[in-house]
Order: C-alpha cells, then structure tokens, then sequence
C-alpha cells in the first residue's frame, strides 16, 4: 500500500517544536523534522542523542510531551493508532517477533514468522493467511535475499539471517513507511553487508517506500539513503541532503571528537583524527 493521494501534499513523518520529557530530563529537546514520501533518512548521533526517542514518535507508539508530530497525514492523538501503526513497518534489533515458547516448541520456520506480520500477530493466525499472502511471504524473503531460508526453523537462523527475516515481515502489511531502530546490532561484517545489500533493493525496486534507519555507524549508511539527520543532546543539530550533512564539520560536532570522512561507491566511512 503507498500513500494516499490525501497524504501526498503532507509528509511521511512531520514533527514540530516536539519535546519528550521524563522526570530530570528532556529526551527530546523543541525538535522539528520532515520526511517527504519516497526518502530514505539516516538518523546519526552518540548514545543518549535522542535517536530512538525520535523513532518511536514517527512509529506513533510515544506522543511527545509538548509540539506537534504526524505520520502519514495523521496528527498523533487525533487518530486510530491501531490502524495507524498497521501501515508503518517497524525493524528493532531487540524487538520479540513470535512467541518464543511456541517458535522453539513447533519449530516455526522464516516463512511462518514473515507471515505474521500480515496480522501483526506473536503467533500464527492461520485462517487469515491465503495463497496471496503466502506467496507475498515468499517473494519477500526472496527480495531480501533470504528465500532459501523459507523453511529453516527461525530459531536456529543466524543473526544475520534473522535481521533480514525481521525486515521482510516488517514488509507483509505493505507499510507506505519502514522505521529501522539499529537493526545491525550484533551483526558481523558478512551479515551487515547482506542486510545493507537488502535494504539497498528495498529502496530501488519500491518506489513508494519511505524509510528511516536509526544507526551509530557511518558504515552502516546503506548508499541509497537520500536524507541525514544529526542529533546531540535531544536536539537537532542538521539535518537535509545526505551530501550536505555528512561532512566531517558536521559529525565532528556530532560526535564530539574530531573526524575524518569519505565516501566510495555510495557508501561512507568515518575515523577519528589524532592530534599531532
């Protein structure tokens, strides 16, 4: 499902003047930030920059304590969440996908576990799930470049291999929106490369997809990525064109330690400059 013709004078994700507050601290400081339909966003800055806090507004499971946020055309607290958050794709390293008791009991195989992202559901709801759906499971994992793993017991897949099957169930409600909260935590240089490579196709073969990654690692920056927002201290310190904000000024100031970067075939790479 892409975005609705009402959607399309608005923006995928829009948030001003937002504050989140929690007793002795602002995790998110008067932010403002828009995300056109069709862009692909890193978010970037050290621990504590208010990176997820920001996410989970745009996922509109937190409403900020003061400002305005919509998503997808839809003012958060003037709007069904339920049916919401049906068309927004959520990928969370720590997130539970299916009920762990009953994955390690009946062996539930990648295709099972994409499948219930149909339903949003922790477990198979095997009535609601037909040819099409099935077959849209299939072509999923195949996308990601996982179809071989259809029937291997998700929980005996590798990290990796696990990253990917996330993505593709985050995908099987045909979300206009995919939010990526560090999805390469824990993942080795083989398994990050498959997963950016997946991401990467994700973003040229679906024109109508908006995505935002959340990611302390320039490395991770898939090279299709559009737009780059920098965050320090719960505020915003750029945010725009990705050729515009990832300069060595810029996440130096982000990360707060001189740095030095560059770019080759798309992809970015930082390291800290050593003072002479």
């Amino acid at each position: 499902m892409g975005p609705q013709e009402s959607e399309m004078a608005a923006a995928a994700v829009e948030v001003s003047g937002v504050t989140v507050r929690v007793p002795g601290r602002a995790l998110l400081d008067e932010v403002d930030w828009r995300v056109g339909f069709g862009e692909h966003w890193v978010v970037l800055g050290p621990n504590g920059a208010g990176k997820t806090t920001l996410l989970s507004i745009a996922a509109a499971v937190r409403h900020p304590s003061s400002g305005t946020a919509a998503v997808l055309g839809n003012r958060l607290g003037r709007v069904d969440l339920r049916e919401l958050r049906r068309r927004v794709g959520l990928v969370a390293a720590s997130q539970r996908l299916v009920d762990e008791q009953l994955m390690e009991g009946e062996g539930l195989t990648a295709h099972t576990v994409v499948l219930t992202g149909h339903t949003g559901s922790s477990a198979p709801l095997w009535d609601r799930y037909g040819p099409a759906e099935r077959e849209r499971a299939e072509a999923l994992l195949a996308d990601l470049g996982c179809k071989d793993l259809a029937d291997r017991p998700f929980a005996v897949c590798s990290q990796g291999e696990r990253a990917r099957v996330r993505v593709a169930r985050a995908m099987m409600a045909q979300p206009a929106l995919l939010l990526l909260d560090e999805p390469f935590a824990g993942l080795d240089l083989p398994a990050r490369e498959d997963l950016i490579g997946a991401l990467e196709t994700l973003a040229q073969t679906r024109v109508a997809l908006t995505t935002v990654l959340v990611t302390h690692h320039l490395e991770e920056v898939p090279a299709t990525t559009t737009h780059a927002l920098l965050m320090r201290d719960a505020r915003v310190l750029a945010a725009g064109p990705v050729a515009e904000v990832l300069t060595a000024d810029l996440a130096s100031a982000c990360f707060g330690r001189p740095l030095s970067l560059g770019r080759r075939d798309g992809r970015w790479h930082a390291h800290a400059l050593r003072a002479r």
